[in-house]
């Protein structure tokens, strides 16, 4: 029992670091989505500087690989050129606004911005050569896209409710395992990888990423552990870069969507980026981090009260996901149904938003969103109508074949 609760102690200890950060590059984020003129970022990606503004605007978006995939391949399908749609791929996930104020919290300033200009050069590099390899065709026409209306400040609130939506599992095992490491490895625990040289402690961190799924901001507390336990910065920077650029899930999305040539341009970046950044880390600031590292103070209002609110999110999201699940399994008993086909959603944050407003409906029992067939599946005496207009009205377009 005793240990239970210093374990959770510890836990806690962990969300009043990040919380703060957290809340605070999202509702950045979700000011951007305000302000910047919708459709934007589907639009133009062409050539030399149409990989720039690809990158430009994906390295400030907080997206990790669940939603940067769909968006990419959709920039594709919209028109965008292999090296803008890949430049994107590349840059978006090592970072964002959220990840940004998270890594400097943890891991300070000199490191978060590093690790910016990792996640743009890596990406225009990616691009650049994208672009003079061969491509894979996967449908390029471009559709007319219903007048977007107005985003309002309420639009923007919930955009950045969905940011936090999409990785909250994510976070949540980042928390555990975070918690986990600072509490039960003794300091130096990973000195054995910096006995074998900085070298090994690298490839190491490369070995481990490349294959995983791993969130850039959920992921910056079990980094900041393991660089804690003994682990070099600079295997931290290839930790962030290649694990939330590269996965099985990401590297087939590439194959499919681009082909071989460009998926080992795409691969071959990020693995030599990764590296070059770790080392380059490593020579600038040396152990400047390590001094750093968990020395926040954590009893201040605002940072009790992010970690509060925070808690309370990822709590509504687990009882929203639980509520979801079961919606999916009255659909699938379901025999009187409604499918209508969805355009315009680009990540898991869209598709949970829609069956959160279909589940509204007046008439509507169950609903059930699917991001890969893009279709909406409703049970219940709504009719098709009614649900068309409420997708619709969520900023989507809706069709019935």
């Amino acid at each position: 029992m005793v240990l239970m609760l210093a374990y959770f102690n510890e836990a806690w200890t962990v969300m009043l670091d990040l919380s703060m950060w957290l809340l605070l590059g999202s509702s950045i984020a979700g000011a951007l989505h305000v302000w910047v003129p919708a459709g934007l970022i589907q639009r133009q990606f062409t050539g030399v500087t149409g990989v720039f503004k690809a990158v430009g605007l994906g390295v400030p978006l907080p997206l990790c690989s669940c939603g940067v995939i769909p968006t990419a391949l959709g920039l594709k399908r919209d028109g965008a050129s292999n090296g803008a749609a890949l430049g994107f791929m590349t840059a978006t996930p090592q970072t964002g606004l959220d990840s940004l104020f998270v890594s400097a919290s943890f891991l300070g300033w000199p490191f978060a911005l590093l690790k910016v200009l990792a996640a743009l050069v890596t990406g225009v590099t990616t691009g650049l050569l994208a672009d003079r390899v061969g491509s894979a065709e996967i449908g390029s026409a471009v559709e007319e896209s219903p007048t977007p209306r107005q985003r309002t400040v309420s639009d923007g609130l919930a955009h950045s409710i969905d940011l936090v939506r999409m990785i909250w599992r994510w976070l949540v095992f980042g928390v555990l395992v975070s918690a986990a490491l600072s509490y039960f490895l003794p300091v130096g625990a990973f000195s054995t990888l910096t006995g074998g040289g900085l070298a090994v402690a690298l490839i190491a961190a490369l070995l481990i990423s490349l294959p995983l799924y791993v969130c850039t901001t959920a992921s910056v507390p079990i980094a900041a552990a393991l660089v804690a336990s003994g682990m070099p910065t600079g295997a931290a920077m290839i930790f962030l870069m290649a694990g939330p650029a590269t996965n099985v899930a990401t590297l087939g999305a590439v194959f499919r969507g681009f082909g071989v040539r460009p998926m080992m341009v795409y691969v071959g970046t990020i693995v030599l980026g990764s590296v070059v950044f770790g080392l380059g880390y490593e020579w600038i600031f040396g152990d400047l981090v390590a001094q750093v590292t968990h020395t926040h103070e954590h009893t201040s209002a605002l940072s009790t009260g992010s970690a509060v609110g925070l808690t309370g999110l990822l709590g509504w999201f687990a009882a929203s996901d639980l509520r979801a699940w079961m919606s999916r399994r009255a659909v699938a008993r379901a025999q009187h149904r409604v499918e209508v086909n969805v355009e315009g959603m680009t990540c898991s944050g869209c598709s949970n938003r829609l069956q959160r407003v279909l589940l509204e409906v007046d008439g509507v029992v169950s609903a059930d969103v699917q991001l890969e067939s893009e279709k909406a599946v409703v049970c219940g005496t709504a009719s098709v109508g009614l649900v068309c207009e409420a997708i619709n009205q969520a900023g989507f377009k809706s069709r019935v074949d």
